[in-house]
């Protein structure tokens, strides 16, 4: 078996709970009748764009994952060739510096929730994780 292509994909299956418990963590106002609006300069008829980006930011990383799945039960097949263990190592990277962005403009909002700060603190951490055992599976 394995074990780095098994730590790759537990570790995107880490860094894919995070995000989606930082979405919910976003939203949990609503339940308590307060308000999550902020003041946007996007104008409406730009929403579904933004809507499929964010599809594809998170399918991305659960195509990542389910390739690094394949590979733990398929060690000689294509998933865990060279070319996709490269593939994961830059995906991880242009996802850490997104992350890396997304809290450095946390840390820089007035008004930011500590929760939210302390997430996405947790959630690079993860993601630094992610860059070093995909970079020591991409070196194998």
């Amino acid at each position: 078996m394995d074990s780095a292509a098994l730590r790759v994909a537990g570790l995107w299956c880490t860094w894919l709970l995070l995000m989606l418990f930082h979405v919910e963590l976003g939203l949990m106002p609503l339940f308590h009748g307060a308000s999550v609006e902020i003041k946007s300069q996007v104008s409406p008829s730009q929403l579904p764009r933004i809507f499929l980006a964010m599809l594809v930011y998170f399918l991305i990383p659960v195509i990542a994952m389910v390739l690094a799945v394949h590979a733990v039960s398929d060690p000689l097949g294509w998933s865990n060739r060279m070319p996709w263990r490269m593939t994961q190592f830059v995906l991880s990277v242009v996802y850490s510096t997104t992350n890396l962005a997304h809290l450095v403009a946390d840390v820089r909002i007035p008004d930011s929730r500590a929760d939210q700060v302390l997430l996405m603190v947790v959630l690079t951490l993860v993601g630094f994780l992610l860059n070093r055992d995909t970079w020591l599976w991409w070196q194998g």
